[in-house]
């Protein structure tokens, strides 16, 4: 079985992101279509033309090195679009013990990632400012694999910065309905919204939501936490804690609060299957709402969850298995509309691994590199083909983030943000090949289907079977620099 560092492949030749060069495959996805037959060709760092056809003239290694093309031939592997993962707690500035710029971007460099969107909070400030904001950026210089685009936050009493950090490049923002875990980016209320929703509609940016509500419109407790922690250890009993009826109260009210304003919102990691039918509604009514799902929730299965075992713990929880049935269900037919990772680490005693207490435990899963084999994986089992995958992990995406003019397909134009990938090889995720900051994640020790060979971000290769590029590459991306606005419709 091949482990992630194949070393009976030979190094893909090197380019720079000033070469001229072409990824020939008998396997091109340059988007949602159907595999076609030929070259890539790159020149500067974009795509600048995209020749199918398995024998034709304009194809052969000849003709293409004739017109001043160096040619990299990857037989029948993949070649399709980067990754776009809008999901991701990188933790720098403040709190680089638990990750950082650099690590997280290799994993996603690693795992056919080349663009991430940084959440606002775990770092130190919390990105709930301008000058927080500003002080992010001023940490990203020469530490960037793949590009890298911000939320803010939207916490009570910061409306009067909202529009600030937006004129200075954030795509949208996040904000929580339960305590986040972090003291300093306290949860919101429906007032608190109702101050700021009507700013962002105005600026046509979203607000993504964790929704759980653990309390009613009075602020009493619906079933507090504590009532499930006298048996800690217990999976179940962590699973009883966080109940499906909070997802899907606060995704009402977000409905609710969504119709009131004309405020996009997106709901992050769904967990509860309970609340599709409320979002398809929603949806139909014309409302601009999103949702996205995370490979723990389309993957795992609280059966399967061992007691004690806290690499598991995330918020929301990772539920039964016939809830899981019903989110593929929702991506299928669309009320999901993609497939993040919500990476979120942190150091391995924060997880109480020892101790196997799920109510002490950082809830969290470290997934960033494993997101498109573990999806993969399982969708193909499914019955689902690669180009569909795409649409959630890739276009989808960099539509939600209005990047898909540069991001999220293989097109002339598009930045060369390409992957090499081997649908059908297998691979054991095993310590040694995490990139990760720590080596904590729920996926260790299983078997995925689907490899990442080679990722290219803008022409220039970052990853090469299991090896990172020594210096790295990737750009910020602000919303100011865009020129687009964000497009609340991601069905593609």
């Amino acid at each position: 079985m091949a482990s992630n560092a194949d070393h009976n492949h030979s190094p893909a030749p090197e380019f720079s992101a000033s070469s001229k060069f072409a990824i020939k495959s008998k396997r091109i996805l340059s988007g949602n279509a159907a595999f076609v037959s030929g070259a890539v060709l790159i020149e500067k760092g974009h795509i600048v033309e995209i020749v199918s056809g398995d024998a034709t003239q304009s194809v052969q290694s000849e003709a293409l090195e004739g017109r001043g093309f160096a040619v990299h031939d990857v037989g029948d592997k993949v070649v399709m679009p980067g990754l776009v993962d809008s999901h991701v707690h990188i933790n720098e500035p403040g709190r680089t013990e638990w990750e950082g710029f650099r690590t997280a971007t290799m994993a996603a460099a690693a795992g056919g990632i080349t663009t991430v969107a940084d959440m606002p909070l775990n770092c130190i400030p919390v990105t709930t400012t301008l000058a927080a904001f500003d002080e992010k950026l001023e940490h990203i210089e020469g530490k960037l694999f793949v590009d890298l685009c911000f939320w803010g936050g939207v916490v009570p009493g910061n409306s009067g910065e909202l529009e600030a950090m937006i004129d200075r490049g954030v795509m949208g923002f996040k904000c929580f309905l339960i305590h986040s875990g972090i003291d300093d980016f306290p949860n919101v209320s429906a007032s608190d919204l109702n101050e700021a929703m009507p700013i962002l509609a105005r600026r046509g940016v979203p607000l993504l939501v964790h929704a759980e509500l653990d309390h009613d419109e009075h602020g009493h407790d619906r079933e507090p936490l504590q009532a499930h922690a006298d048996m800690p250890r217990s999976y179940n009993n962590f699973l009883a804690s966080r109940p499906r009826r909070w997802e899907n109260q606060a995704i009402d009210l977000m409905i609710e609060l969504c119709r009131r304003h004309k405020c996009r919102v997106h709901i992050v990691h769904l967990s509860s299957s309970d609340a599709i039918d409320a979002i398809r509604a929603a949806k139909a009514e014309g409302l601009p709402i999103t949702t996205e799902t995370c490979p723990h929730y389309l993957t795992l299965a609280a059966e399967d969850i061992a007691d004690g075992d806290t690499r598991f713990n995330c918020a929301p929880p990772i539920r039964e298995r016939e809830n899981c049935d019903k989110l593929w269900q929702g991506l299928a037919d669309g009320t999901i509309d993609f497939v993040v990772s919500d990476h979120s680490p942190c150091t391995p005693e924060l997880k109480h691994m020892d101790a196997g207490d799920f109510h002490l435990a950082w809830g969290g899963i470290s997934s960033l590199q494993f997101g498109l084999p573990a999806i993969w994986s399982e969708a193909s089992r499914r019955g689902f083909d690669l180009p569909t995958v795409l649409t959630w992990m890739s276009s989808g995406t960099a539509r939600f983030l209005g990047l898909e003019k540069r991001k999220g397909y293989l097109a002339a134009g598009h930045d060369a943000d390409i992957v090499v990938f081997d649908p059908d090889a297998t691979f054991t995720v095993e310590a040694a090949m995490i990139m990760h900051r720590h080596k904590v994640t729920p996926h260790e020790g299983r078997v995925f289907k689907g490899r990442v060979c080679e990722t290219y971000v803008r022409g220039q290769k970052v990853y090469d079977n299991g090896k990172v590029s020594e210096a790295p590459f990737g750009e910020a991306i602000l919303r100011n620099k865009l020129g687009v606005k964000v497009d609340a419709n991601v069905n593609t």
